[in-house]
């Protein structure tokens, strides 16, 4: 009987693998124009070249949690990922009928999160509602949010690297985007000074470590939301930064500092300030009392 048991099990099983594996056929099939148009963007477009680190990232944390996978039971929802589908159809309608590219991408993470709960139920889906969460960052910000959050980038941090300049003691005027330093040296913050390419990439980061951390949601949903006012104060730096080396005249090691080497110092920068917050979370945050640490009675 143990033995008929087992080959039932062992039955089912190569009936979902089978079943699985002819779902990841028809999603490859059926999104790999979507692939590949975010892999070109990806490559093309610097602002959002660190999304191809998302889905290797997200592979690592499903394999991180692979432990915790195998102790739960797989009990497929079809009617929540079927709903999940449709919605995703639905989103991907909307953008090949109206020219819309970025609904076409994130049906791309709608589909996959609903053959995560059609196949392996809600548990699962559960478990790994960060890491489907999480892959949304690989998409790009569609074209009128990225117009709409670039000009204030921009702005903000041509202003903030005047406030640090004028606090040094250099005489700067500011027009527009433009900084004039010592009323000779021109700086020009253009658009792609903006800093969302380094904004994006600080989110992810922060992203991955709140996941990692072992801390309340609370804190790592904060850790979350200020990565952009640490990817912002970055940026300011670099600015700040060049503005210091044209005015010493290396105006050549401004350029290669500005577009090449400043990414590398400023990412450990900014995962050095990303843990400082979690240090004073914890040093602001009362611990729970335990079970023994009850209080006293009168």
């Amino acid at each position: 009987m143990n033995v008929s048991r087992l080959d039932k099990e062992r039955g089912d099983l190569y009936k979902l693998a089978a079943v699985v594996f002819a779902l990841l056929v028809v999603a490859a099939w059926a999104y790999w124009p979507i692939m590949s148009d975010l892999f070109q963007e990806w490559q093309n477009n610097d602002d959002y070249s660190a999304g191809q680190l998302v889905p290797a990232v997200a592979a690592f944390l499903v394999w991180r949690e692979r432990k915790t996978l195998s102790r739960c039971a797989l009990h497929p929802c079809w009617w929540g990922g079927v709903t999940l589908l449709l919605l995703a159809g639905s989103g991907r309608a909307y953008g090949l009928l109206f020219l819309f590219e970025s609904a076409e991408r994130y049906s791309l993470v709608l589909s996959i999160a609903g053959l995560v709960l059609m196949v392996a139920g809600w548990r699962v889906f559960r478990c790994t509602s960060w890491i489907l969460l999480f892959l949304f960052l690989m998409v790009p910000l569609p074209g009128r949010i990225h117009n709409m959050v670039g000009g204030p980038l921009q702005s903000l941090a041509t202003t903030g690297s005047v406030f640090l300049l004028e606090v040094s003691g250099v005489r700067v005027s500011q027009q527009g985007n433009i900084m004039m330093l010592n009323r000779d040296v021109p700086l020009a913050v253009a658009e792609a000074c903006s800093g969302l390419r380094m904004l994006m990439a600080f989110v992810i980061v922060a992203a991955f470590i709140a996941y990692m951390v072992k801390r309340p949601r609370f804190q790592k949903v904060v850790v979350l939301v200020s990565s952009i006012a640490v990817g912002v104060m970055c940026n300011i730096v670099r600015i700040f930064a060049t503005a210091i080396f044209m005015l010493l005249g290396w105006a050549e090691q401004a350029e290669k500092f500005f577009h090449d080497s400043a990414g590398l110092v400023m990412m450990p920068i900014a995962v050095l300030l990303i843990f400082g917050e979690l240090w004073l979370m914890k040093k602001l945050t009362m611990p729970e009392p335990g079970p023994s640490q009850g209080q006293a009675g009168p």
